[in-house]
This record gives C-alpha cells, structure tokens and sequence, in this order.
C-alpha cells in the first residue's frame, strides 16, 4: 500500500469496490448536514471539501439574490453546473470558479437563466435524489446524469455516469461563468488527449481573483469544441470568454475528471495534481476525504443522549472548518494582494472573514487550531506587506474592504497575548500601529484628530469607531506585554472611546456630528443599511457594544443594578428598524439581534454584573430557538463558521467576552460531556452533572478537583487539561457568581 503526505494528512491508496455504506462514514462524520443553514438566510456552502481545503466543489444555482451567495439555496431545483470554489455563509457573492457541467445530446451553451432555462444545459434535480456529506456529494440530475464529487485539499474529483441513450455525452468546462463576478479573461487549452489546461481571470467582490487549472479525463476526448463569448473558434486553444465542450471518444457512458486549481500557474495546477491524486479510484478518495473528516471532527468529542444536539454541534464543528481557505499550494507558493508570486514557509490562508470571525471562531481556534494559529497570523502580515496595511475582510488575492473596523487586529492580539510566538511579534505590533493609524481606514483622521467620528462626516461612523476601539484595546496590550509604555497608554485611551457616545440623556448609545452636537431627531430602534449610523444594526444593538471592557460599559449606566435593568429591557423593546433596515438583522428577541455579529457577546454580560443565571436563560433560549436540524436551522449569515463558532463555545458552557482577554464566561453547557485534546497531549473535559431539560442554571462549579466559585475559566486553564465540572439544576442559585471578587474581569494595563 502506498502512502502520500496530502498537506498534513496521510493518505492511503488501495482497492476500494464500491462507495462505503453510509454506516462507514465515521462516527462523527455521520452527524454532519451539509443542509442545515442552506435555507432561509444561512448562505451555507452544500458539496464537498477538506477541511480548509482550497477547493470546495459543489452545485451552483443561477443567482436568484442575496440568499444564492453561497451558490445553492435549500428552495431551488436548478443547476447550472459544478464549481470549484464557493463562499460559505457570507453575505455577499464571489468565486463559482471553473463550472463544469454534463450533459446530453448536441453540443449546447446556452445558459439560460431562472425563468427561462429551457433549451439552456442546465437541468432540474430534486433532493430526494440528492445525497451530501463533506466528503461526497451525488446527485441525478433530471437530465438522466448522475454526478459524484469528492475531493483533495486542490483537487475536485469529479463522477459522471451518463445514460444508456441515443444521445451523446457531452461535459461542458465554463469558465467564463463564476457567482456574482465578471470574467475579464479566460483561457482553454487541450494538452494531449486527456489533459485540458486554462485559467480565469475575474473581478467582483474580491476585486481580482486569478485561478488557474489543469484537468485529466479518464477518458480519452475525441472533441473539444470551443466558444469564445459564445462564438465557435475552430482551434485547440483560445483566449477571451471562454467555454468548452468535451466529448468523448467510442461515445463512453462515465468518465472521471480530476480538476486541480492554483492562484499561481497552471504549472502549479499540475503540481497539485500530481501531489495529491494518484489513479482513478473514486470511493478511495471519498474514504480519504471521510478521515481527514472525522480527525478534524474529533477536535471536540461531546457525549450526549441527544442525538438532535450532536446533528446541530457537529454540523456546526464542519461550518468552522470551511473558512479560512488554504490559498497556496503545495510548493507553498500563492499570488498576493499585489499580484505578485510568494512563497510561505507554512501555509497560507485566505477567505478571512474577521469583523464576523473576531468574536467567536478565532478565539475557539486558539483552543481546538492551536497548530493553524500562527499559519492564520503570519498570512495577515504577509497581505501587509503585499498592500500597506492589514487586511480586513481578504479573499482569495484581494482585500474587498468589507465592513468596519479593523478585526484583523483582534486576532493578532489574541493569538500573541495566548503565547502563540510562530510569528514575528515585533513586525506584528508596528503593523499593527501602523495600521490604526493609517488614514486609509474610514474615519481614522477623525478619530486622531477629534476623539471619535463624527456622524455627518462618515457612513456608519459610530459602529466604526466603536469597532476601532476594540482592536485598540488589543493593541494597548500587547504593547504592554512586549514593554512599550508609550504605546499601550496611547491606545488603552482610544479603547475607552466608545465613552463619547453615550448619551446619558438617553442612557443609549447616539451618533455625535462634527460640531460636538448629539444627532437630532434620534431614533435608537431605526437603522438604514450602509448609509446610516451603525453597522448593521441600531442604536440599542450597539448600546451594548463595548466588550474590550464590560465593567466600564457597566459603570455608564449607573452600576449592576441600572445595567442589568437596562440589559434587561432589551429583550423586550419591539419596534420597527424601518424599510432601510438590514436584511442581516435576524433573530430577534426584542432588539437583540442573534443573527449578526453585533450582539453575539451581550449574552454574556450579565456575569460582570453579578447575574450569570439570567446568562444561563437567554443562551438556552438562543440555542434551542435558533439553531435546528433543518435547513433553515440558522437564523442569518453563518459568515465562515462564527455562528458556528458561538454555538460551540455556548454548548460547552463558556464564551471569551473580551475577544483577546483569554477570560471565558460561563453560559449553560448544552453538552453531558466534553472532551478536548489541547497540548502536549493533554485533554481539557467539560461535565455537566444532572444536564438537560429544565437544568440549564449552574448551581456550583468544580476545577480539578476543587471548589471553583468564579463565573469564568482562564484559557490558561483550558490548556493546561484537566476537568471542569458544572453541576446543574432547574432553579436558578442567585449567589453564584453574585460577588464582586468571583465575576469576569477585564486585564488592565
């Protein structure tokens, strides 16, 4: 048997007869719906990847709207093709890069469109004869071809079995189509007579994106027949907006391509080819794919007798592991921001979603990531060094400048003030700095100049500021850590900014105009999305905005007493957020919102003010209501895992408020146990005692063995192993937690 080294996952190569039975797919592996988040707003990616692998290959849909970001809705019945890279719960559309779809009968490009597909290479399919795991996806298609997909972390591995028909198979390679993007440049080459070569050039959300390719057919191909903006060219290879048609020699009824893709070359392309295929069995690389699946999944192994909640946990656990994307390949080389070629010592990541992904998934990525953390920071410095600032929303070679803030920043600070050292901490600082100051960030030059941005100078200057301030706190810091005085006195100061909204007046929240004057008339419950105050959200949302220092945010409203009435009352408060509102505000309970980003902390904030049961009701509410089995079992945006990433940590028990503090608070476990591999082959356990139904407020708290009456872990203590012990009960215990010296708190400088 031979073994190849697959970018950290050993690969065996053997005789595999037929697909391995559902009951083989692993004991993890078996929990995970690819559908779950598929519906409503969830904009999950359905098909098959490996665990951050380059590609994710799976259907694409024509584009219907804002709900087809990733490519494929729950609601539709229609497929245009089979792409090699998707989006995964975002909220915005990209990629779709290298389509290749099968079909029947004449040579055929016309795409069509929803409304009017007839005639068009598109065709029907319905779910029941659809079947998806991360490792696999199969469909037939009404068009009678049945498709399976499997892959490697740069290779789609692609399965079509065509009807015993008068009809000629044919397979369709569009690369002028992608998701929402425009092709600028495309090319098609036929190598030999199994070997196509090209590349697609395209600008959309990510405003360049290049993807090169090489694809081997089993099959020798007889034709290929080329079309350059949908116009025959009789020639071999070609240039422009291309697409191709393949067809096969002694009319053969399946055929099996191996599609790899690079940033770099279609040299590269091949690289990855041969780093990681060898022959042409295809249950073998779905088997693969099921063990890098199921090591990946072990991360955390929960026990339950509830085998709905493991469907959602572990369905969750595989929407953390899409996002980020590996973007280099296996030479370590990958295109920069600058369009220029690179080459990492490790690996590169791309498609970091961090205004999302601050808050919950890069924080649990430091306990269950610890061997991808470092990889993750040095990628961010490198787009510094390829642009002049730190990135903040990347994807796949360019920076899009998608929403405020500048989160790349928390991250940074999180990993180093965890001891995470894999990376240049000097560098990181002065880029760091460097990057808060630099005006190219909105409002920045405002926030220097006046100590906060003014409201009738810039779009959503608020929720900016606001988010700046939190990244400055990570900044003050590390700063501190790393002994430059002058450094972390200057940024805790801008930490603490969110001071000069707070209208006490209001004892909300409220947009400041340049004059020094308070916006007037203000309606904390309107929002208007993109062009108004804050970020996706209202003035109550972001009431609660400060979690770089609770107990400050505390202290604004008067105390515990005023604070917790005021944390209270927003669960209650109905109101309309107006026509302009975001469709991104879901999940609402009163005006808190648990479908967007803004709001996943405030949960959590009843802790530091001497309250955690009410913590304990309103997380137990969240998870039960708003993450389900179904395909609408997410209430808004996954946004690459962090709403993924905040069920996790709630179902274990605990959340990191403060996204850089190290301090997780105590919530309500939804796990009877879990069990964590952390370092040195150590194991960090959660028990829950006399969990489930009613039981959801902690009664008393045991570490290690011993007493522990603080409403909060240290990850220091995660890492170290061990074993906490939650014991539980249907009532709430008003003292636990309920003294000053047994709250969260938040580091000082």
């Amino acid at each position: 048997m031979q073994k190849i080294l697959l970018f950290g996952v050993l690969v065996f190569f053997g005789a595999c007869s037929q697909e391995p039975p559902m009951k083989d797919k692993g004991e993890l592996l078996s929990y995970v719906d690819p559908y779950i988040g598929s519906g409503f707003h969830g904009h999950v990616f359905v098909g098959t990847n490996m665990p951050f692998g380059n590609v994710q290959l799976g259907p694409n849909n024509y584009d219907k709207g804002w709900d087809w970001c990733s490519g494929y809705h729950y609601s539709d019945s229609l497929v245009v093709g089979f792409s090699h890279t998707h989006l995964s719960g975002t909220g915005c559309m990209d990629l779709g890069d290298i389509q290749i779809m099968p079909y029947m009968g004449d040579i055929n490009i016309k795409r069509g469109n929803w409304d009017d597909f007839e005639g068009s290479f598109a065709s029907k399919y319905y779910h029941e004869k659809e079947y998806v795991d991360p490792s696999l996806y199969k469909v037939e298609l009404e068009n009678g071809v049945k498709v399976s997909l499997t892959t490697t972390p740069h290779v789609g591995i692609h399965k079509y079995e065509f009807p015993n028909n008068n009809q000629t198979p044919r397979i369709l390679v569009n690369v002028t189509d992608g998701m929402g993007d425009r092709a600028t440049n495309t090319f098609i080459e036929k190598v030999d007579e199994f070997t196509l070569k090209g590349f697609r050039e395209s600008r959309g959300w990510s405003p360049r994106h290049k993807t090169f390719f090489v694809l081997k057919s089993d099959a020798p191909i007889k034709e290929l027949n080329l079309f350059d903006k949908d116009k025959p060219v009789d020639k071999d290879s070609i240039s422009g907006l291309i697409k191709g048609v393949m067809t096969f020699k002694d009319n053969i009824k399946e055929v099996q391509l191996h599609v790899a893709i690079s940033s770099v070359s279609c040299e590269n392309a091949m690289l990855n080819l041969e780093a990681e295929t060898k022959g042409w069995d295809f249950n073998n690389y779905v088997s693969l794919n099921r063990d890098a699946w199921e090591s990946e999944l072990s991360r955390i192994k929960v026990e339950s007798n509830d085998e709905n909640f493991k469907k959602v946990f572990y369905t969750a656990m595989y929407h953390t592991a899409i996002a980020p994307t590996l973007y280099c390949d296996v030479n370590g080389e990958y295109r920069g921001h600058d369009d220029k070629v690179y080459k990492t010592q490790g690996k590169n990541y791309s498609t970091l979603s961090l205004w999302d992904t601050y808050r919950a998934l890069n924080p649990l990525f430091t306990i269950t990531q610890t061997d991808k953390v470092d990889d993750i920071v040095n990628s961010m410095l490198s787009m510094y060094d390829q642009q002049g600032y730190l990135p903040i929303w990347p994807l796949t070679g360019g920076e899009t400048h998608c929403m405020p803030g500048y989160s790349s920043i928390e991250v940074i600070s999180d990993a180093y003030l965890k001891g995470f050292r894999g990376f240049d901490a000097k560098k990181a600082l002065d880029y760091m700095v460097s990057s808060a100051n630099n005006d190219r960030y909105p409002g920045i030059k405002y926030l220097k100049e006046k100590g906060y941005i003014p409201a009738d100078k810039e779009a959503e200057a608020t929720s900016k500021a606001m988010e700046y301030a939190v990244a400055d706190w990570g900044i003050a810091h590390v700063a501190k850590a790393m002994g430059n005085d002058s450094i972390a006195q200057a940024f805790d100061k801008r930490s603490d900014l969110f001071d000069n909204y707070f209208d006490k007046s209001m004892n909300v929240v409220r947009p400041k105009l340049e004059d020094g004057t308070w916006r007037t008339p203000y309606d904390p419950i309107k929002a208007r999305h993109g062009v108004g105050d804050f970020c996706e959200g209202n003035g109550y949302h972001y009431s609660f905005f400060a979690p770089q220092h609770p107990e400050k945010l505390i202290s604004l409203y008067g105390g515990d007493d005023k604070f917790i009435e005021k944390l209270d009352s927003l669960f209650l408060i109905e109101g309309n957020l107006g026509e302009e509102a975001s469709p991104d505000i879901s999940g609402l309970i009163g005006q808190y919102v648990h479908g967007n980003e803004p709001s996943h902390h405030v949960l959590y904030l009843y802790p530091f003010a001497g309250e955690q049961w009410k913590t304990a009701e309103k997380v137990s509410q969240v998870m039960s209501e708003f993450y389900t089995s179904n395909p609408d079992g997410i209430i808004g945006n996954e946004d690459c895992g962090q709403m993924s990433a905040w069920y996790i940590l709630s179902a274990l028990g605990i959340y990191q408020v403060n996204p850089m503090s190290g301090i997780f608070v105590f919530g309500t476990p939804k796990v009877d146990k879990a069990s964590i591999p952390v370092k040195e082959g150590k194991t960090f356990v959660i028990t829950a005692n006399n969990n489930g139904g009613d039981n959801i407020y902690i009664q008393s708290v045991v570490l290690n063995g011993k007493e522990y009456p603080y409403t909060y872990i240290k990850y220091d203590d995660i890492m170290n192993g061990g074993e906490l012990i939650f014991n539980m009960g249907n009532t709430p215990n008003n003292e636990f937690g309920k003294e000053p010296a047994d709250r969260p708190y938040t580091p000082s400088i």
